[in-house]
C-alpha cells in the first residue's frame, strides 16, 4: 500500500512534503452490504449507501491515514418494508431521526503494497466497540470522467449483532454479521 500511495502522490502532484491530503467519500459509489443467516434457511442481505466520510492519505506514511464515516440508522435498506420497519422497532434500534452509525479509524497496519488492517472504533445502537477491517486499495488515479484523483477500496469485517445490544432472536438468527465495504472517495478541493 505504502509504495502505490507513495507513486500516486508523486504523480496526480505532489504538493507540500507529503503531508495527509484529504479525499471525500463519493456517496453515490460507496456502500456497505450486510449479511446474516436467518433461521438456517437463507443468507439475509441488507445495505447502507449514500453515507458521508473523509479519509485523510498519508502518501508517504499510510499508517498515519485516517478514515471517518457516519451515516443514519434509519437509512438502512433492506428490499423490504416490513423487515426496515422491524429493525428499525424497539426489537433492534429503537431508530429515531438523527441515530447514527459512525466509524473512526484509530490505527492503520499496513500488511502489503495494497493491504491493511484498519481498527477503529464503530458507535451504533449507542454503544462503541473496537473492530478491525481488512482493507485493500483497489485503485488509486485520475478519474477518468470527474478528472482528479479518485481511491477506491473495499474491506471486510464481522461483527457480533449482541454486542451492540441487537441481539434478538440469537441464535436463531444468527449473532455474527458479516459486513463487506465498498467505497470510492475524490480528492477534496
Amino acid at each position: 500500500m505504502k509504495s502505490v500511495l507513495l507513486a500516486t502522490a508523486l504523480t496526480v502532484g505532489a504538493t507540500s512534503a507529503f503531508a495527509a491530503e484529504k479525499y471525500v467519500l463519493d456517496a453515490s459509489h460507496s456502500q456497505i452490504v450486510f449479511t446474516y443467516n436467518h433461521l438456517g434457511f437463507s443468507t439475509t442481505t441488507s445495505m447502507f449507501s449514500g453515507f458521508d466520510g473523509e479519509i485523510m492519505m498519508d502518501a508517504e506514511a499510510p499508517a498515519n491515514s485516517s478514515v471517518s464515516v457516519s451515516f443514519p440508522v434509519m437509512d438502512m435498506i433492506t428490499g423490504w418494508q416490513p423487515r426496515t420497519d422491524h429493525f428499525m422497532s424497539e426489537d433492534f434500534f429503537g431508530a429515531a431521526e438523527g441515530d447514527m452509525v459512525t466509524f473512526t479509524s484509530t490505527g492503520i497496519e499496513v500488511t502489503g503494497d495494497e493491504t491493511g488492517l484498519i481498527t477503529g472504533d464503530l458507535t451504533m445502537n449507542g454503544v462503541t466497540k473496537s473492530v478491525v477491517l481488512d482493507a485493500k486499495l483497489n485503485s488509486m488515479g485520475e478519474h477518468p470522467m470527474a478528472n482528479k484523483p479518485w481511491a477506491g477500496f473495499d474491506a471486510t469485517t464481522s461483527v457480533l449483532r449482541s454486542d451492540f445490544n441487537l441481539g434478538k432472536f440469537a441464535p436463531f438468527v444468527s449473532d455474527e454479521v458479516q459486513i463487506a465495504i465498498s467505497i470510492e472517495a475524490m480528492k477534496a478541493e
